[in-house]
């Protein structure tokens, strides 16, 4: 391959500056030599047939293998640069041309390629005379080379060349590990009378000597640095892109033909073909074949495809073949120096793109009381993040401590409950800050609907800083829970229950209790309304003012003292429950013969307020929300907020409601699924309220429980989330789970529901993956699984904007909230799937009884088969001698029998000795 030609370097320039356009016409001039190669008198050129023909240098006629060159005028090269200018081939060595000394320029045909083009003029005189007075090659050689074949590789010894120095060894000096730290001497020395001592060893038990035996444990050294070279490592993301060429090996042309011609049969051979009978036999089978499978090409196109014609739906929304959770943006909070993790989420109930999270310090119980006074300078707050500003939350509620669970009020978004590390409950009402988060576009005088806005907008200037609530109401640290709370509900605004759990109709139409479950193995029902005083307290407090002959303080100092200051920024909507607020009724779950108790993590109600909105589709959702946003105008038009003036406690003529299921589902922290009641009965023995035994207990999960819920579509369906596993249950069936999943390869920490599709759950794991499990596609493993992020899913919530578009929300465990887009194959349920659905869990309940069943029967066949063995035993025991005599005599008779029948079987007996033995026995 013949070398790529390189440009020489630019000769000095003189006179005047030249212009921009000069200087690059110049440059485009200059001619190209082998410089490089050692010959820089070597200029290559390509000569056209037309400029051989005018100079006589035809290839293969005036140039050949024996006359290589040929000395040409330089009159004639200037000559033709003149009469065709740039068109000449001499143009680019033009100006070698133009400084030649001599009169005749020496021009040699390049037959190899070896300065890549196929002639090469030489420049200069010296260049000239060397090339023409070679030194001729003796004749000897001449023959050996006429010997030697063309082919044959001649091996030229290499030429020792001056090193010359780029700078590579000081590279080298800088990359190469030079030594640091001084080198340890040690000195072992010993006396000169111990030399050339005898040495005897014997066999010593170590641990019998003092100081014999000693054991050098590894520890890791805490004074050690390990310190390393610094090296400048340059690392490239993208392929390396070289210049590369190939040059093919230029041959002489030569003319070529082919001819073919077709074989064919003779007119003898077609006859011949023709008349013959496997001929006539191969048309006779295949004709029938054929004309079958023309008239199925006429009837039926047999390249439709059968999978697309069985589509349900042809004009959707999305692309049906995407399956994957898609990102559509992010939440951080910059501004928190604290390493915080998300702890619960929230979707604003009527606003879109709102979405409202929990943070607290992820720090053990140990690090948080090595740390305290550090996190008391450090708020504990509640985010409000917007679609509009991934960056800046646009309300922060703070709390005493860091919250663990919260929950919008269903019958007043403005109003939200959350609970504490510390296992208080606090209250906030933002209702003043209602406008500000708002966007509702109504229409002019004639539009009596009101329509929402499709996005949560707020002013620039109201983004800048963001507004911190305080909160209006604390329960009591005394009486309220001892530890963290985990979970917590308001009860739907349909009824209400008493401190014995009894379960009343709600006449003031909103919600107005709450339950709450903490790692204190007690759950709460708390009542936001103040508590009306008892008669026996009024007496008691008319005695005493009766009685007492003290002085009394003047009304008008006992009115300052009872007077409490409220700071301008705080409602006084639950000033009443302020430090006060105490439980309405409290439940252990006992463990039955101990004296422990269940701990609860998480609880699911017979009727879930929040799965009651969402039931069916995505329309009905929309539909439900339309409606709470027109409730919540027409309390603003009136003004008249029914938070603001509870009355006191709970009316005394209740109707009670009948047959109101009062059973629900707790997960408690050692993996088990309890299904207990809240209802309270008094202790025959004490006459306290204690709470009722659990009906059943399941323990299926071999970790804390992180979700309870019931689906949206079928409310006696629960899914359990703890552990390893996933556990599905039906209310009413106590035999076990309808389904429990095998052990993941890392541990379930979230789960939840679909809102659209009954067979579809979304589970999150501890690596970052989240699986969705469908299950009308997959049951014994999820049916496809993704990575969100690269730490603990903490937390799952989806949320449907439109029969278009729905979103789900995934928390992680480093502070980060993710919000993807879920795809249309994961979000539009099949026209059956309900009823299908449906018809699995009961395939799985008639499963779980006839399970049950052949339970009982094998308990059943064992107890026969255990009174069998026992009646054997004792009648083996009553036997008497005789009996026994009589059987061992008939064993004997019987083998006797058999030997002689095997022996006559086999010829060794005759029919005789049988008939006669016969006779005899």
């Amino acid at each position: 391959m013949a070398p790529k030609a390189q440009k020489s370097p630019k000769g000095q320039r003189k006179g005047k500056k030249k212009t921009k356009q000069q200087s690059l016409v110049a440059e485009e001039e200059e001619p190209m030599n082998m410089e490089s190669m050692g010959h820089p008198e070597i200029y290559p050129l390509v000569l056209t047939a037309k400029t051989q023909e005018i100079f006589n240098c035809r290839i293969d006629e005036d140039m050949t293998d024996e006359q290589t060159y040929k000395l040409i005028k330089k009159e004639d090269i200037l000559a033709d640069l003149l009469n065709r200018a740039a068109v000449s081939d001499f143009h680019p060595v033009k100006k070698i041309v133009l400084d030649y000394p001599g009169e005749e320029l020496l021009l040699v045909y390049d037959k190899d390629f070896k300065y890549g083009l196929n002639f090469y003029l030489i420049g200069t005189e010296e260049g000239k005379e060397n090339f023409l007075k070679a030194p001729e090659m003796p004749e000897e050689q001449e023959d050996l080379k006429e010997h030697v074949p063309e082919d044959l590789y001649i091996y030229k010894p290499p030429v020792s060349k001056p090193w010359v120095s780029l700078g590579s060894e000081k590279e080298i000096e800088e990359e190469s590990v030079q030594e640091s730290k001084k080198r340890v001497t040690y000195m072992i020395s010993r006396k000169r009378s111990q030399f050339g001592a005898p040495v005897t060893f014997r066999d010593q038990n170590a641990s019998s000597v003092k100081d014999a035996y000693i054991e050098c444990t590894s520890y890791a050294d805490k004074s050690y640095t390990l310190t390393q070279v610094e090296k400048d490592i340059g690392l490239q993301v993208i392929a390396e892109v070289k210049d590369t060429s190939t040059q093919t090996r230029w041959a002489f042309p030569r003319n070529a033909t082919t001819q073919y011609q077709p074989r064919e049969f003779s007119e003898e051979e077609k006859n011949v073909l023709v008349e013959s009978k496997s001929l006539a036999e191969f048309f006779s089978t295949v004709s029938t074949s054929v004309e079958i499978a023309l008239q199925q090409n006429e009837i039926m196109n047999t390249f439709t495809d059968d999978w697309r014609s069985l589509a349900e739906e042809e004009s959707t929304f999305g692309d049906k073949t995407d399956t994957h959770l898609k990102e559509y943006q992010s939440f951080t909070d910059l501004h928190n120096t604290m390493e915080k993790m998300i702890t619960c989420v929230s979707w604003h109930p009527t606003i879109y793109g709102l979405i409202v999270v929990s943070v607290a310090v992820r720090l053990s119980y140990e690090e948080r009381v090595q740390n305290s006074s550090r996190l008391l300078l450090q708020p504990s707050l509640i985010l409000f993040w917007s679609f509009s500003d991934p960056i800046h939350p646009q309300l922060m509620l703070e709390s005493p401590d860091d919250i663990f669970c919260f929950e919008f009020c269903p019958s007043d978004p403005n109003i939200i409950a959350g609970g504490c590390i510390n296992g208080q409950i606090i209250l906030w009402d933002i209702t003043a800050h209602a406008e500000r988060i708002e966007n509702i576009k109504t229409g002019g005088s004639r539009s009596k609907k009101a329509t929402l806005k499709p996005m949560f907008l707020l002013e620039p200037d109201s983004n800048k800083e963001t507004m911190y609530v305080r909160h209006c109401a604390v329960s009591s640290i005394e009486n309220g829970h001892r530890k963290v709370i985990t979970d917590i509900h308001w009860l739907p605004d349909s009824f209400e229950i008493n401190r014995m759990g009894s379960v009343f109709e709600n006449r003031s139409g909103i919600s107005c209790q709450l339950i709450t479950c903490s790692a204190d193995c007690t759950i709460c029902f708390w009542d936001i309304r103040p508590q009306k005083p008892t008669v026996t307290s009024a007496a008691t407090a008319t005695t005493t003012s009766t009685t007492n002959t003290t002085p009394q303080q003047p009304p008008a100092e006992k009115k300052k003292e009872e007077t409490i200051e409220i700071p301008f920024d705080v409602p006084s909507t639950f000033l009443h429950l302020d430090l006060s607020w105490k439980p309405l009724s409290r439940i252990k779950l006992s463990k039955g013969e101990t004296s422990l108790d269940h701990c609860p993590t998480k609880l699911s109600l017979g009727e879930d307020p929040a799965l009651c909105k969402i039931q069916g589709t995505s329309s009905i959702h929309v539909l439900l929300r339309d409606k709470m946003l027109s409730q919540m105008k027409l309390l603003k038009a009136t003004e008249v907020n029914p938070y603001q003036n509870l009355e006191g406690g709970m009316a005394n003529m209740l109707k009670p409601i009948e047959d109101f299921r009062t059973k629900f589902f707790v997960g408690t922290e050692e993996g088990e699924v309890i299904y207990t009641d809240w209802k309270m009965e008094r202790d025959s023995e004490t006459g306290r309220l204690m709470a009722k035994k659990p009906v059943n207990l399941y323990t299926v999960h071999d970790g804390a429980v992180h979700t309870v819920q019931r689906s949206p579509f079928f409310n006696d369906i629960i899914l359990t989330v703890g552990g390893w596993n996933v556990a599905i249950w039906k209310e009413e069936v106590l035999t076990g789970p309808l389904l429990q999943t095998c052990c993941a390869p890392k541990r379930y920490t979230s789960g939840h529901w679909s809102l659209t599709r009954p067979g579809v759950f979304y589970i999150g794991r501890e690596d970052g993956y989240v699986d969705i499990w469908d299950l009308l596609e997959k049951t014994h493993e999820p049916a496809q699984s993704q990575s969100i992020c690269i730490t603990m899913i903490t937390y799952i919530k989806p949320w449907t904007f439109s029969s278009k578009q729905q979103f789900i929300a995934i928390a992680d465990y480093y502070g980060t909230l993710h919000i993807l887009e879920i795809p249309w194959t994961l979000s539009h349920p099949s026209t059956n799937e309900v009823s299908s659905v449906n018809y699995y869990f009961e395939r799985e309940v008639k499963h779980l009884e006839y399970v049950q069943q052949r339970k009982e029967i094998r308990e059943e066949e064992k107890k026969v088969m255990a009174l069998e063995m026992i009646k054997k035993k004792a009648k083996t025991y009553h036997r008497s001698k005789e009996q026994m005599e009589a059987e061992l005599k008939l064993e004997y008779e019987s083998f006797l029998e058999l030997e002689q029948s095997v022996l006559f079987a086999l010829g060794l007996s005759k029919v005789s000795e049988k008939m006669s033995y016969l006779d005899l026995h």
